[in-house]
């Protein structure tokens, strides 16, 4: 035979939840408290983002096979931190060469969908120049940088 348990009285059950609470905030919530909690959100925050950095290059990237990109994802979802921190010291170099690339390509696409010319803006320059608002070593330095 199964021996029932005799029905909690609703003093205990009170009891039993404050007891609950009391452990979540044992010593009450100070501000350590609140500060640790701080320092972990900011933690996730700044894990969840460099997650999404790397997860972005990662399948931006032309020079690893399917197989590599496949690996690195289950590396990062097995071992989160230590995956990203790995990527970002093996891979950091190429990363920004990447980005580099990749803002370059994106100044080039707009500047043909603008309708940004080089010889528009050397003749901009010139006119500055003509007016005196630069002078002739700025002009020089300006038209090398947009040759």
């Amino acid at each position: 035979m199964r021996a029932s348990l005799p029905a909690e009285k609703p003093e205990d059950q009170k009891l039993n939840s404050q007891r609950k609470a009391a452990m979540y905030f044992e010593g009450g919530y100070t501000y350590s408290n609140f500060l640790m909690n701080m320092i972990a959100i900011f933690a996730f925050v700044v894990w969840f983002w460099l997650l999404v950095v790397v997860f972005g290059d990662l399948f931006r990237r032309h020079d690893i096979s399917g197989w590599g990109k496949a690996l690195w994802v289950i590396v990062l979802v097995l071992f989160s931190y230590l995956a990203i921190l790995a990527y970002l010291i093996t891979q950091g170099r190429g990363m920004t060469e990447r980005n580099a690339q990749q803002a370059q390509q994106t100044r080039d696409e707009l500047r043909r969908t603008v309708g940004f010319s080089v010889a528009d803006e050397i003749t901009k320059l010139d006119q500055l120049k003509k007016s005196g608002l630069i002078t002739d070593d700025e002009f020089q330095r300006l038209r090398a940088r947009l040759v």
